[in-house]
């Protein structure tokens, strides 16, 4: 401890290590919703893009962080979206798109988490931010670079260290009169099955959203294999990731509603390199009972994946008749 700047330096390092195992009694108002606002219609649609990150701070202060974003629109019941992991890097690029449907702006706000990916056990959490929507201007696009918080509680002294800004840049389009839901329409309604559809039958539509934890002894190339009445399809490989996001659709046209069939969904790794003695690995499956999805026309589901120890799999299923 001799050591000039040592002693003040591992006082800090326990400090933070220490503060992260507390719960910190903290009170919170939660104001009730009108169930006439709780029903609100789309009335945009919010285009974001993660640009970059600025010199992010890693917890642990020793070598380069694996960090990826998670993005959340507040009053939104959908799954979050994320980055792809930038492997060692503290100034990360993404660019990457996304959007999501707006049904109040004024109240509405973009959450924006930043994760360093681990290999084993639970990502870190290294920071976050919040961007309200009603700071947009409609139809113009705006760069917002914020700085990374670790909450977005404003009495909290560790949101006076630096961890970093991310880089974002945010249109909000409001739909024009046109284009607005009509009073008897549900934004959620399940579309109708094309026409040639055989009568009594209908479309099974299976959309593979993403993945969490998976992991390989060997390799971690994921990939999502769908087998249905003998049929098999595939979704595209997702080179060296742990949490994998496909968003791909895939649809079987069906004679009559398959209330007795089950759907198998495997994970899978494939490895990228030739002649390699594990070329091919599960990283867990389900099978998912469809005759739920033929009585509820949809069911959107986080499923565990079975012969893996935290993997979990986002899809959702649809029944589609004309």
């Amino acid at each position: 401890m001799a050591i000039p700047g040592l002693y003040r330096f591992v006082q800090e390092l326990i400090k933070d290590q220490v503060a992260n195992m507390y719960l910190w009694p903290k009170a919170l108002e939660v104001p009730i919703m009108d169930p006439t606002m709780a029903m609100r219609k789309p009335v945009g649609v919010l285009h974001v893009k993660v640009i970059k990150a600025i010199k992010l701070r890693k917890k642990d202060l020793l070598g380069a962080a694996d960090p990826y974003v998670k993005l959340k629109l507040t009053e939104d019941k959908l799954p979050s979206k994320k980055t792809a992991v930038k492997h060692n890097n503290l100034n990360p690029e993404w660019n990457q798109e996304f959007n999501w449907v707006v049904r109040d702006p004024g109240t509405q706000a973009l959450e924006v988490i930043v994760y360093d990916w681990e290999k084993i056990g639970k990502h870190d959490k290294m920071g976050m931010n919040v961007i309200p929507l009603k700071d947009l201007t409609p139809d113009e696009p705006k760069v917002v670079t914020v700085d990374i918080l670790k909450n977005m509680d404003p009495n909290d002294a560790q949101n006076e260290k630096l961890r970093g800004q991310i880089v974002v840049e945010l249109i909000y389009k409001p739909f024009k009169e046109d284009e607005m839901p009509k009073d008897d329409e549900d934004p959620n309604a399940i579309q109708k099955a094309p026409e040639g559809t055989p009568a009594g039958g209908g479309v099974l539509v299976v959309l593979v959203h993403e993945a969490e934890d998976v992991e390989g002894k060997h390799h971690n190339n994921p990939q999502v294999r769908i087998l249905f009445r003998g049929e098999e399809r595939r979704t595209k490989v997702v080179k060296k990731n742990r949490d994998p996001r496909w968003d791909e659709e895939f649809q079987f046209m069906l004679d009559e509603p398959p209330k007795s069939d089950r759907l198998h969904v495997e994970v899978v790794s494939m490895s990228s390199r030739m002649g390699l003695l594990h070329p091919k690995e599960t990283l867990g499956y389900v099978d998912i009972n469809l005759a739920d999805v033929v009585s509820n026309r949809r069911i959107n589901e986080k499923y565990h994946l079975i012969d893996s120890k935290n993997g979990r799999l986002q899809i959702e299923l649809q029944w589609r008749t004309s």
